[in-house]
């Protein structure tokens, strides 16, 4: 299987330093400070970076099960919220999903909408977090 990069850089003193973070593919790279993580200023953060991997994980992994159980999604929308508590800690990560699949019923839908979060690899490398996944199948 591949493996994957991303890299860091942090430079200076934890509020008043600065760094970058990038993918080792090139399709991003950005700034990051202690005042864009903790401050609400504007910036990318760490969290903001897993929430992203997370939504797109977990997107890709309900169309494979979904696919899979014969239904062909049209679309999957994933929005991650990650909560940052004191420590500072990674408290939960909500999930919430809309997808429209043709032909499956509410209840087929969140048995694979629940497989998914379970079972996309994303989800499995964060096991130590709450998950939770509000999961709406739209027609």
């Amino acid at each position: 299987m591949a493996i994957r990069t991303a890299t860091a850089e942090w430079k200076g003193t934890l509020k008043e330093g600065a760094g970058t973070m990038k993918v080792g593919s090139g399709a991003f790279e950005g700034p990051y400070t202690w005042a864009a993580r903790f401050a609400g200023e504007n910036g990318v953060n760490p969290e903001e970076l897993i929430g992203a991997a997370h939504a797109g994980c977990y997107s890709m992994f309900l169309s494979a099960l979904l696919t899979k159980a014969g239904f062909v999604p049209t679309r999957i929308h994933t929005t991650a919220n990650v909560h940052l508590g004191d420590g500072p800690t990674i408290t939960l990560i909500e999930l919430n999903c809309e997808a429209s699949v043709p032909g499956i019923d509410a209840a087929a839908f969140a048995e694979q909408a629940e497989a998914a979060k379970k079972n996309c690899p994303v989800s499995k490398a964060l096991a130590g977090p709450e998950i939770k996944l509000n999961a709406t199948l739209v027609q």
